[in-house]
């Protein structure tokens, strides 16, 4: 993966006095030094802006959020493997992984009679994250064969919204408007 497509998350804000927050400025004679907050105004480096993209994971966890009451199915399930396949780059599904549970969610939920036994999306995808051994920014060919995925292996042939194939596109929408933004700017 090129540094240019390295996800950048965001980090958890944490409360510190004045005291404890250490600034990086430039001195011009000595480079880039830490100095402490309290010593007073200083010139400061100034970064370029951030670029954020969406992962695959992410994605997913959308997916829990938007559509997370649905029960897994067959479309769902191939959908998420060939999520799971481009994030990690593998030809095969990761045993215990994301995409393993779905398969198995999904060949449990076709036989249950009940509704209420069925397993549900937000029970697979929650902390997709985490569960994946790697992950990458949603790319257009990304959610190309995700897309794909679900429409082979729904019997409408089509995807639903708010699942997996509308999220990761809305991902990859997402990150190529990001992308131009910042080769405009």
């Amino acid at each position: 993966m090129s540094a240019q497509e390295q996800p950048l998350r965001p980090r958890a804000a944490t409360a510190q006095s004045a005291d404890d927050i250490n600034d990086t400025i430039h001195d011009d004679r000595h480079g880039p030094q830490m100095t402490n907050a309290s010593e007073g105004p200083k010139e400061k480096e100034v970064s370029s802006p951030r670029r954020i993209t969406i992962t695959i994971g992410e994605a997913l966890e959308a997916t829990a959020l938007t559509a997370g009451d649905r029960a897994v199915d067959y479309g769902d399930a191939a959908a998420i493997q060939a999520a799971e396949v481009r994030a990690t780059g593998r030809t095969s599904i990761v045993p215990g992984g994301v995409a393993a549970a779905a398969q198995s969610a999904a060949s449990r939920n076709a036989r249950a009679t009940c509704e209420r036994d069925k397993t549900k999306l937000s029970e697979i995808l929650s902390d997709a994250s985490s569960k994946l051994p790697c992950d990458k920014a949603v790319t257009r060919r990304d959610a190309e064969g995700v897309i794909g995925a679900e429409v082979r292996n729904d019997p409408n042939l089509c995807t639903r919204p708010g699942g997996v194939a509308a999220s990761v596109a809305a991902a990859a929408r997402l990150n190529s408007q990001n992308s131009a933004d910042v080769k405009h700017n």
